[in-house]
């Protein structure tokens, strides 16, 4: 009797996830259907104007802006990342192993409107005074790509601020992946490697590396998705523009700040347009976490 009624009770916590999930698509695709009739799902997808006198929404900036952002908050996060979880696994004396681990738990308890006031009120005055303009000037004069690390706007907050605070904020989730993948790397095979000659650095790069790839790819993925949804830490230092990203460090919008800033005071056709942002932004994570999912299970 006990057994069943266990079994029961969690089928039903199980399926209520589910449902739960389900329920979420289903009320995002229904408030969505307005925006999808009056501009077709993949017009909507390839509109870059955001106009409230002439109601022509897309989502093409702010996923643009949700992208890049990601992506560069990946490429500072992921090396930073390896070579902390490297640190820990085979160089860091025993008696800092703990205190560097809670540090990175830390990290990852810190709210992300703490990271956003963080962000605001330090991180962005500092690149506004000193990273910018040195980039500017070196980078910017570069052919071809040059343009897109030029500074043209006053002030911190933008693309390039917003996902450097992303990058802080996916760290901890990377490097305790990592970690715990490196620990799980069988001892033996790091001794053969030391017992052929190996260094230090050739045993990670050539043993330790490619034995955990599956669980790095997957953990990178999963701070991807993090990445992606994260709100009101992208809110405070985008600078929430519409308009064209013509610079890394331009004022800019993402799905998660248009959506932040604009839904309390939308109506209508602007509503229904927040709610088919917020149903790409879903079926965006959803696809990552699949991949995640896929990744870790080593069928990739």
């Amino acid at each position: 009797m006990l057994n069943r009624l266990f079994k029961a009770v969690t089928f039903a916590a199980s399926i209520s996830l589910v449902l739960t999930i389900a329920g979420m698509f289903v009320t995002l695709l229904s408030e969505s259907l307005p925006t999808f009739r009056h501009f077709g799902f993949f017009k909507f997808i390839v509109t870059a104007d955001w106009n409230y006198s002439r109601e022509i929404y897309g989502a093409l900036r702010p996923l643009i802006g949700t992208i890049v952002s990601t992506l560069i908050a990946l490429a500072a996060a992921v090396p930073i990342s390896l070579g902390t979880a490297i640190f820990l696994t085979e160089l860091c004396p025993h008696k800092l192993k703990g205190g560097i681990g809670m540090a990175i738990e830390l990290l990852a308890a810190i709210p992300s409107i703490i990271y956003g006031m963080w962000g605001l009120f330090v991180f962005a005055p500092f690149l506004e005074t000193w990273f910018q303009p040195l980039v500017g000037a070196s980078l910017g004069r570069l052919p071809l790509l040059g343009f897109f690390f030029q500074t043209r706007y006053a002030g911190g907050a933008n693309l390039f601020t917003a996902a450097l605070i992303l990058a802080v904020m996916i760290m901890p989730f990377i490097t305790s992946i990592t970690r715990d993948a490196f620990q799980q790397v069988p001892a033996i095979l790091k001794e053969s490697s030391y017992g052929l000659g190996s260094t230090k650095w050739e045993t990670v790069w050539e043993v330790v590396m490619p034995y955990c790839k599956m669980p790095i790819a997957g953990g990178v993925i999963i701070a991807m998705g993090r990445a992606l949804g994260e709100t009101m830490a992208v809110a405070y230092v985008v600078g929430n523009r519409h308009g064209t990203l013509d610079s890394i460090f331009s004022p800019y919008n993402t799905i998660t700040s248009v959506m932040a800033n604009e839904f309390n005071e939308a109506a209508g056709l602007q509503m229904s347009s927040i709610f088919a942002l917020a149903l790409v932004l879903f079926l965006a994570n959803f696809l990552v976490l699949a991949l995640a999912k896929y990744i870790l299970r080593g069928k990739a």
